[in-house]
């Protein structure tokens, strides 16, 4: 609900805490794996309605069956997206004995450093489709990923097939997984996004939203958010914001730094180092990063920038907003 373009072009800089609420949402994701492999809902649903049976124990005996499953050891879990959960979640999986596949093109060094040597890492995500048992998703919401879940995906996938959704709603279209469950293709779909098309529905376990509703996710995220700010505020630092570019010089050891907000267009360095020319104050040390439409400049200084000199770039055609930073 957060105006982003707005706030770009205004040089306010709107940030995330990306992977804070990681291990809550992975723990939660191999809860929703065995809950789906193993009919533990059904079960419990059927102790309460039989509460106040004297015999419930001999009656839970012949019962029991009914709620019988499988489990995960040996089975093939595809992993769609390698980021922060995904790691984790594939790092999980393998010790629980599965055979772990992941697809993600844009996978990070970090990922990639993080994550089991063990996990098959596949180049196309039809080889997901194709040969896994479980199959989780875990990609941003984007026009290219939005309804990539669908009847043509699903139709690529194992009878009987597990799916589960703890990323984004928009992700699956979830009229075609129910029309995969009525035909026996999808055995169960779990998702972490309650609405009118799953809840309460066949083959469906559908869980209010607690991906990330842990104490210790909300502290590492309030944590992760205050070193953010910090950093930001002390020395003009940029990581992880959603509508600028990670930019970031380290503590300024100099005696001035300025940061520039302005429009990712050509010739913008030219006219800031041109700016400090004419005034005969010396860079020492700068930054430039782009994301988009919009670009980012950090500038130390051997002597700190004067209030002329700031208006002058600020008046320059395609910067938002000049920031004195020290």
């Amino acid at each position: 609900n957060i105006p982003l373009d707005k706030c770009a072009e205004k040089g306010i800089v709107v940030f995330n805490t990306p992977g804070a609420n990681a291990n809550g949402v992975k723990e939660l994701v191999i809860a929703g794996m065995l809950l789906a492999c193993r009919d533990i809902v059904g079960g419990i649903n059927w102790v309460t309605a039989n509460q106040d049976d004297g015999n419930i124990a001999k009656a839970a005996e012949k019962e029991k069956k009914n709620f019988a499953g499988t489990e995960v050891q040996d089975k093939r879990l595809g992993i769609i997206g390698l980021g922060a959960i995904g790691v984790k979640v594939a790092n999980v999986a393998k010790h629980m004995g599965m055979e772990v596949y992941g697809f993600d093109p844009y996978v990070s060094v970090d990922a990639a450093w993080n994550l089991s040597r063990d996990v098959k890492h596949v180049l196309n995500v039809e080889e997901i489709y194709e040969s896994c048992d479980i199959i989780t998703i875990h990609v941003p919401l984007l026009e290219s990923t939005k309804g990539m879940i669908g009847k043509d995906a699903i139709d690529k996938m194992k009878k009987g097939v597990i799916l589960l959704n703890f990323s984004r709603d928009s992700l699956v279209n979830e009229a075609d997984v129910l029309e995969g469950i009525k035909e026996g293709k999808i055995r169960k779909y779990v998702s972490d996004f309650p609405n009118p098309v799953t809840a309460g529905k066949e083959g469906c376990i559908v869980i209010p939203h607690l991906g990330a509703s842990t104490e210790e996710s909300e502290d590492n995220c309030a944590k992760m958010a205050v070193k953010e700010m910090m950093n930001y505020l002390e020395n003009g630092n940029i990581n992880n914001s959603v509508n600028y570019p990670n930019c970031d010089m380290g503590v300024c050891s100099q005696a001035g730094r300025i940061a520039i907000f302005h429009r990712n267009i050509a010739n913008m360095i030219t006219k800031f180092t041109a700016c400090f020319g004419d005034e005969g104050i010396n860079i020492t040390d700068m930054m430039n990063k782009s994301k988009g439409e919009v670009a980012y400049t950090m500038i130390d200084l051997e002597s700190p920038a004067t209030a002329e000199m700031i208006n002058k770039l600020q008046a320059i055609s395609g910067v938002f907003r000049v920031r004195v930073v020290k």
